[in-house]
């Protein structure tokens, strides 16, 4: 075993160093089984000594691929160990079964380019010469165990070598091992350090570009700025030029321009003074208007009284106090003839109370003048639909008395007020 370098053991594949280095390999001093006679067949996982079965699984396995795969045939708990896996795999090995097969077949076709290479070796000594180069090259040790072990050449004699290099095998790796991981350690505490110098490097490499970035770009903004106010101060000051060469040229005509302005001024002043004349007089010519209007309506409302007769307004028994002090509201009427009507509801006992109709009033204060009087004279002559409707329908609601009257005359509203006094009086307790 002495002829097995410690660098074969440091160039082996990770899977098979930590295969190696986590399960341990029965004793090489163990007496070796017998092989069956030589063949030409090559021999099966199942088929293969009980102590070879550990070496295979451990070295040709990664603890994540075994459980992949014995995780297809097999259910456990997820958080079942490595070692309880490998010695479930190893005692499955002991005969044909599921696993022992996906084994076989993963092995076979993994390791099929090992297995081609060796089919021309005919005798022990050639196999013994293929196991050694692999040793000694450092490379394919996994792949030569599955395919020298299961070799029809193979004699107990290198079973049992090769049985004692993978023994040997972990304990150096194992002192490889250790001494990897304090390297490695090393190397990872300088590595660290190293990345947080870098780090910081870094860090202050894009401070600096930033700040330059940012210097940059205000000076940038800054000359951008300096050259505006340069270019508009050019512009201005050729302006400045074009004007003053104007105005020197204009000088004459704005003297002129300047009398002609102040007159221009005084004229104003006239027309507004004029303007304001003007209005005052529009003003009075409609107030003279309006009080013409009056009057007519007044002589009119006259004239149809001289028509209508006393005799009209002696049937209707004005004199007497029949309204007895209630509220007698005229809705509409000639605007000239409120005073006769003010006189004709005093007459008889009453108060007067008056809604234009919504000519000139709010139309939305005809119900609380409504709802304030106690008799309700209504001249449709003179008043909206709006309002006629709106009158007709309170009326009717609050069961109030209500006269409707066609002619704006005040005859005609005598005879409604002696109506509504008719009325009153009947329905005046006996």
């Amino acid at each position: 075993m002495a002829d097995f370098p410690f660098s074969v053991a440091r160039s082996l594949p990770a899977a098979l160093r930590q295969a190696a280095g986590a399960y341990a390999v029965p004793s090489p001093l163990i007496e070796p089984e017998l092989l069956p006679a030589a063949g030409s067949r090559r021999r099966r996982l199942w088929e293969l000594p009980h102590r070879c079965h550990c070496p295979v699984v451990g070295v040709c396995f990664a603890c994540d691929e075994l459980r992949g795969l014995m995780r297809k045939v097999m259910h456990f708990p997820p958080e079942t160990s490595d070692h309880v896996l490998h010695t479930t795999a190893v005692g499955a090995c002991e005969q044909r079964s599921r696993l022992a097969e996906l084994l076989q077949r993963t092995l076979e076709q993994r390791y099929r380019l090992t297995v081609k290479a060796l089919a021309g070796v005919k005798t022990g000594g050639e196999l013994r010469a293929a196991w050694r180069r692999a040793c000694d090259e450092g490379a394919g040790v996994p792949g030569m165990l599955w395919a020298c072990w299961t070799h029809p050449a193979l004699d107990s004699g290198l079973e049992q070598e090769i049985f004692g290099d993978i023994h040997m095998l972990q304990h150096q790796l194992g002192t490889g091992t250790r001494a990897d991981l304090k390297a490695m350690q090393t190397l990872r505490d300088e590595n660290s350090h190293l990345r947080r110098q870098l780090d910081a490097a870094n860090a202050g490499l894009d401070q600096a570009r930033a700040d330059k970035v940012a210097a940059t770009q205000v000076a940038a903004r800054e000359i951008a700025d300096l050259r505006s106010e340069l270019a508009v101060a050019a512009a201005r000051g050729e302006r400045f030029g074009r004007e003053l060469e104007t105005l020197r040229g204009e000088l004459p005509e704005r003297k002129a321009r300047a009398e002609l302005v102040h007159q221009l001024a005084r004229a104003d002043a006239r027309a507004d003074a004029f303007r304001q004349r003007t209005e005052s007089l529009e003003r009075e010519v409609a107030r003279l208007r309006e009080f013409a209007r009056y009057a007519e309506e007044t002589i009119e409302a006259l004239g149809c009284d001289a028509s209508d007769g006393r005799d009209d307004m002696a049937a209707a028994d004005l004199p007497e106090r029949r309204l007895s002090g209630k509220a007698v509201l005229c809705v509409g009427g000639r605007s000239g003839a409120l005073h006769s009507y003010r006189e004709v509801v005093e007459q008889c006992g009453g108060r007067f109370l008056h809604h234009d109709g919504g000519l000139e009033e709010n139309l939305h204060r005809i119900d609380n003048a409504v709802a304030a009087a106690d008799i309700v004279i209504c001249q449709v002559g003179c008043i909206s639909h709006n309002a006629y409707w709106r009158v007709k329908e309170h009326c009717k609601r609050t069961g109030k008395p209500c006269m409707f009257v066609k002619t704006p005359g005040v005859s005609s509203f005598g005879r409604a007020i002696g109506e509504a006094g008719s009325q009153e009086a009947s329905t005046k307790p006996g």
